[in-house]
């Protein structure tokens, strides 16, 4: 069962709407950008809180896959590069598809008006 990082010790934890912790990892969603929780606009501030919980309902659903695109295991961060999958179908798509997420582009775009 996956919580909100910092709420409680747990193994499984999201830490915002496009990156969580299983165990000692620390894994991206690749392919996406969901707005960050701190130092935004309230509005992106306010949409992080929104695809923080989205993610987190996600991953609860039930098992899913993980796989790493060849090239980029890792991210400038250190953390692993994934694409989620369930039935099929992408995570990081369903998010974008929920207006919160962005696709990843090569730079972060603003959820600022």
């Amino acid at each position: 069962t996956f919580i909100p990082c910092g709420a409680a010790r747990a193994f499984a934890c999201v830490v915002d709407g496009d990156s969580f912790r299983l165990g000692e990892r620390k894994i991206r969603i690749r392919g996406i950008d969901a707005p960050e929780r701190e130092g935004a606009c309230p509005a992106e501030t306010a949409l992080a809180a929104r695809s923080t919980a989205a993610l987190t309902g996600l991953l609860n659903q039930g098992p899913f896959v993980m796989t790493a695109a060849r090239g980029d295991q890792r991210d400038q961060y250190g953390r692993e590069l994934r694409v989620l999958t369930r039935d099929g179908r992408s995570i990081g798509d369903a998010l974008v598809a929920a207006g919160i997420a962005h696709e990843y582009r090569g730079k972060k775009l603003s959820w600022c008006p």
